[in-house]
């Protein structure tokens, strides 16, 4: 119960925020990127969280949602809502696809495959120019302010639109946690030989984990694309800037809770962008440095997440109230 508290307290600032920051500003956008990352981050935790399969390969289905939406808009004038649910059906079908091979796979078998599947998307978008335009990337054209073109004049409403994606992932998260499919999956993650004995279908279970978690990637490729307005294949399948940073958000903020995503996007996003912007143009590769620094003295601190903070906070509070 404490734990939804925090989560509502978070959401709730979270909506708070876009009212005291300036809607052209560079922090707004920060803030959108922000929300937007720990969505995706929670889309990856219902695999990586509650079956414990680190997958590296979930830019894939964020490239796809991007470049569905952008190609259908450009080609065929289709409204960018329409093409977030033609990128979210091709991108559970493209885990669907990935899945069946890779879900006996455990540990760093399945990174390593579904890492290779990113890599594969990206090399394939680089080279088909005739549909994503190759390395020269895609640009979003320019249209009126208009909700129903995904197009507006300042950045504030895809600030709550990414706040809309970050409370509907959660709630799918959580509505997942505690159903049977849920308890199927913890029961992967703590023993899958156990967890067949008992009759649970590991395989099956797992891949609709995986169908759910790629096509709400890939839908929030699309509003990444909107907000981005220009993309490259490198940018929108790159291993390192989403793969990689979606899991190390959920991990480093809690993995398996619903707040963890959340408190690890709050804090590696804005700490990411404040080092870039002091250290940047002091020497080449020194705001990189010390944010890994950073990352790696929290990792030792807390290696549960920031989300243990909570149960600290509470066994030392019930030890001050308790007679």
């Amino acid at each position: 119960m404490k734990r939804r508290i925090a989560l509502g307290i978070l959401i709730v600032a979270a909506a708070l925020m876009p009212l005291a920051l300036d809607p052209r500003g560079y922090w707004i956008r920060v803030l959108a990127i922000t929300l937007l990352f720990a969505a995706m981050a929670q889309a990856w935790n219902i695999v990586g969280g509650l079956a414990n399969q680190t997958s590296l390969g979930h830019a894939a289905f964020f490239g796809i949602g991007a470049y569905t939406s952008t190609v259908l808009l450009l080609k065929f004038g289709i409204s960018p809502w329409l093409g977030m649910l033609a990128g979210g059906a091709l991108g559970g079908l493209a885990a669907f696809v990935v899945a069946i091979p890779t879900m006996r796979l455990q540990g760093h078998y399945f990174a390593l495959a579904t890492l290779a599947f990113g890599e594969v998307m990206r090399v394939i978008a680089n080279v088909w120019t005739s549909l994503t335009g190759g390395p020269g990337g895609l640009s979003v054209p320019f249209s009126p302010p208009n909700f129903a073109a995904y197009s507006f004049k300042w950045l504030r409403p895809h600030a709550y639109i990414a706040l809309a994606a970050l409370i509907i992932v959660t709630a799918i998260f959580e509505a997942i946690r505690q159903s049977a499919m849920g308890y199927r999956l913890r029961a992967i993650r703590q023993n899958p030989s156990a967890a067949e004995v008992i009759g649970v279908d590991t395989t099956r279970v797992k891949l609709q984990a995986a169908v759910i978690s790629g096509a709400l990637i890939a839908m929030l490729g699309t509003l990444y694309a909107q907000l981005a307005v220009f993309f490259d294949p490198d940018t929108v399948f790159g291993i390192a800037d989403i793969s990689i940073r979606i899991a190390m958000i959920a991990i480093i903020g809690g993995v398996g809770t619903a707040a963890g995503p959340i408190l690890g996007a709050f804090f590696i996003i804005p700490l990411e962008e404040i080092m870039n912007d002091l250290l940047s143009s002091r020497a080449a590769g020194l705001s990189q440095l010390v944010f890994g620094i950073i990352l790696i003295a929290v990792i030792l601190w807390r290696p549960g997440g920031f989300i243990t903070l909570f149960d600290s906070l509470r066994a030392r509070w019930s030890r001050m109230v308790t007679p």
